[in-house]
């Protein structure tokens, strides 16, 4: 555990950690676009994936009937 001054050192240095990197990091209009029909097409990509996998195995023993 941190104690004393550490803890307000350690604050203050991430604070400037944060700035810096934030400074150079502007995106235009169209390539924050861009990132994003990127990310929300994984994501759907992802989600088909997870409900192919859950209802592959569900469908087949719903679908099923035991004589």
């Amino acid at each position: 555990m941190t104690r004393g001054n550490q803890r307000e050192q350690d604050r203050l240095k991430a604070q400037k950690k944060l700035a810096a990197n934030a400074k150079g990091k502007k995106e235009s209009a169209t390539s924050l676009q861009k990132r994003r029909e990127a990310d929300a097409e994984a994501l759907r990509e992802k989600q088909k994936r997870k409900e192919e996998q859950a209802g592959g195995g569900g469908a087949a023993a719903a679908g099923g009937t035991k004589k």
